[in-house]
């Protein structure tokens, strides 16, 4: 049987697993809807079209009545709350499938209420502001508590009603109760004391920061790690809402960055120097080239695999230099994936091509020495 750590990082896995395609949706949509505002509302972006409704019409609620096709500000407009709708589920989603995976489906719902207090979604007065670590620690008491449930020693008559009544009503209730009650004040604490941090680095704290989280990102290439760094960078996205500008949209510009350059480096390796690979590894560095420029780090987990000693230092270092720059260069980012094909929402995306290009050099030339010692 596996152990606890085993089972732990498979159950978080699951629930980031199910959570990314929510985050790139909507945080795209989102970046996008951005990108039409400031080509079409000036430069308030978001704020200019926002409080003006975008030019589409609404009644005395809010609610869109009308749609011109011709119209540019209508048109980021929508694609802007779009995003939003599809983005506000994510944290929701990581606890409903952190309780899925410990619990099956009848840990679905209580999950889903704990990450939707967690977040206080659709206005919810109960809303916790825990953000994704809460939503983490309610999916585990939510799977949890509906796993308990379910091993309870119940009448005939009642079983076939655990799974689909008594089950998600107990762990909903009790998961909400421990939301509210116990974990809002240290973990939304903790959160906002998280984001305050975050707000007040300078530009030296930053760096640091950068190269933090550079090495996470490279550390495991889409594994528990990389996945912290990961839903911090795009928590703060939803944190900062709707800002011109602030430092979590840098963050995201870091961890984007540093998770691209892995693949890239390693694939530029397999480039310099062919005879330091296998056949294998070369066709995988092939595939290595789209996966880092589409940002997929798991590109990298090939050659971190066969030879962990001396890939996993090399790339951790590149993507701490990437991350580093990114940050030095005040890059900002809005969109929480799609690697290249966002760059035009990047700012000074010069500065960042340059950023992850260093990056990759160091990574391939660290991988290149670091084969060759001991070899003729």
């Amino acid at each position: 049987m596996a152990g606890t750590g085993a089972k732990l990082r498979q159950w978080l896995m699951t629930g980031v697993s199910y959570m990314i395609p929510f985050v790139a949706a909507g945080g795209i949509l989102i970046a996008l809807g951005f990108l039409l505002g400031s080509a079409f509302a000036g430069n308030d972006g978001i704020h200019a079209y926002d409080a003006a409704k975008m030019a589409v019409p609404t009644n005395d609620s809010g609610a869109v009545t009308g749609f011109n096709l011709a119209d540019g500000k209508n048109w980021a407009f929508i694609i802007f709350w779009l995003g939003k709708a599809a983005f506000a589920f994510f944290v929701p989603v990581l606890a409903g499938y952190i309780a899925y995976a410990i619990a099956d489906r009848p840990g679905l719902a209580p999950g889903f209420v704990a990450g939707a207090l967690a977040t206080g979604l659709d206005g919810n007065p109960l809303g916790t502001g825990t953000g994704f670590l809460g939503a983490i620690i309610g999916g585990l008491i939510a799977g949890g508590l509906a796993l308990w449930i379910s091993r309870w020693k119940v009448a005939n008559w009642i079983r076939p009603i655990m799974p689909v009544v008594v089950i998600p009503l107990l762990a909903s209730l009790v998961a909400g109760f421990a939301m509210v009650l116990v974990l809002k004040v240290p973990v939304g604490g903790l959160m906002t004391a998280l984001n305050n941090g975050l707000t007040s680095l300078s530009t030296s704290g930053l760096v640091v920061l950068g190269i933090v989280l550079g090495l996470m990102m490279a550390f495991d290439m889409g594994g528990p790690v990389n996945k912290v760094a990961y839903v911090f960078a795009t928590t703060g996205l939803a944190a900062a809402g709707a800002a011109t500008s602030a430092p979590q949209f840098q963050v995201m510009a870091i961890v984007m960055a540093a998770g691209m350059t892995p693949p890239l480096g390693l694939a530029l390796a397999t480039v310099l120097r062919k005879g330091l690979f296998t056949d294998s590894e070369r066709e995988n560095g092939k595939a290595a080239w789209l996966l880092g420029a589409s940002f997929i780090s798991e590109g990298a987990i090939p050659f971190a695999a066969a030879d962990p000693i001396r890939v996993i230092p090399s790339i951790m270092l590149g993507s701490a230099v990437t991350g580093g720059l990114v940050a030095a260069f005040g890059n900002e980012l809005r969109a929480p994936h799609g690697g290249i094909f966002v760059f035009p929402l990047v700012s000074n995306v010069l500065t960042y091509i340059l950023a992850i290009l260093i990056g990759t050099a160091v990574t391939g030339l660290l991988v290149i020495v670091a084969k060759g010692i001991g070899k003729k």
